[in-house]
C-alpha cells in the first residue's frame, strides 16, 4: 500500500470515528424512541464501516 493510500485510509478511519461519536451524542440526547433506534443504528453502521477500513491496514 501507498503512503498516499495509508492516507486516504487515516483519514476515513477519523471521520468514521467522528460521525459514530457524534450519533452515540445525539443518541443520548433523543427522547423519541423511534428516532433513538434510528441514530443507534446509524452509530453501528459507522462502526461497520471504521472496522472495514481497518481491515485493510
Amino acid at each position: 500500500m501507498s503512503p498516499k493510500e495509508l492516507t486516504y485510509i487515516e483519514d476515513a478511519l477519523g471521520h468514521e470515528k467522528f460521525l459514530k461519536t457524534q450519533c452515540q451524542e445525539a443518541a443520548k440526547n433523543l427522547q423519541d424512541g423511534e428516532l433513538k433506534s434510528c441514530v443507534e443504528q446509524l452509530s453501528q453502521k459507522h462502526q461497520q464501516i471504521f472496522d472495514s477500513f481497518y481491515n485493510l491496514i
